[in-house]
């Protein structure tokens, strides 16, 4: 198959996404639709905003779709009805059913920031930081209805060096994303689907704030890791122990061991 032929529907919504769908503009592909989540407020005036991808979109001009559920049947006519090759979905915020997964001639592609099956799930770049990984990477993954359990086409490698930050490892594996969906689409049909390994699951759950919060009974080295792993978002914090900030809490942006 040439991949400047492909008729593709695009998935995504954060900057992560972003890369990926001009990589998929720039090398020739046909964007009959590009899915979003709905514009939602922001900030402290709670104006309502575009997400990156849309913001993307509108720059190229391309059909933009916001369905707040891809479970409605009138949604899934109208996604139906774009005709496409193969569907490529990338940190898109809904789980996909079944009728959407199986209306593309070639299904959906997922682009997953982890080596699969390690680190499913929202947050697969923070935990790897967190957890003390030395390697992560990202996979391309023909989409099934369970969270990242898919068939893995083609994998590429990352080291995590001990000054990453959670930003500036996704900015390293959302350029992996980009070459490795580019290479997963010019060898489509050659390409052999490997089954998870069962053995090695572990799960990247959402942050939240409250996992913010420095416990300093943890070693140097861990709490170097929480912050890294915080940045940019929802960033380390602790009260702070002198007489002239006290009562204050301190954000911490970077750490050295």
């Amino acid at each position: 198959m040439h991949s400047k032929s492909m008729r593709i529907i695009f998935a995504g919504t954060p900057d992560f996404s972003v890369g990926v769908l001009e990589s998929l503009i720039n090398t020739g592909h046909d964007i009959k639709g590009v899915y979003c989540q709905p514009d939602r407020p922001k900030g402290r005036g709670r104006v309502l905003s575009a997400c990156p991808v849309k913001e993307k979109a509108l720059e190229y001009n391309l059909a933009i779709f916001q369905p707040e559920s891809l479970k409605d049947e009138a949604e899934q006519q109208i996604l139906a009805s774009l005709n496409a090759d193969i569907m490529v979905v990338v940190a898109y915020g809904q789980l996909l059913p079944k009728t959407v997964l199986e209306t593309p001639k070639y299904g959906c592609l997922n682009i997953h920031a982890s080596l699969l099956p390690r680190w499913r799930g929202a947050a697969p770049i923070q935990r790897a930081i967190l957890a003390g990984d030395t390697q992560t990477g990202i996979g391309i993954m023909q989409m099934n209805e369970g969270l990242d359990t898919g068939d893995i086409l083609l994998e590429k490698t990352c080291v995590i060096t001990k000054s990453d930050t959670a930003q500036s490892l996704h900015d390293k594996l959302a350029i992996l994303g980009a070459q490795g969906i580019i290479e997963a689409l010019e060898n489509l049909e050659r390409l052999t689907p490997t089954v998870q390994d069962e053995a090695g699951i572990t799960y990247a759950k959402k942050l939240s704030k409250d996992e913010a919060w420095i416990d300093w009974s943890q070693s140097a080295v861990q709490i170097n890791q929480q912050i890294r792993a915080f940045n940019p978002y929802p960033i380390a914090q602790t009260h702070a122990q002198s007489d002239k900030f006290e009562g204050k809490v301190l954000r911490i942006l970077s750490a050295t061991v």
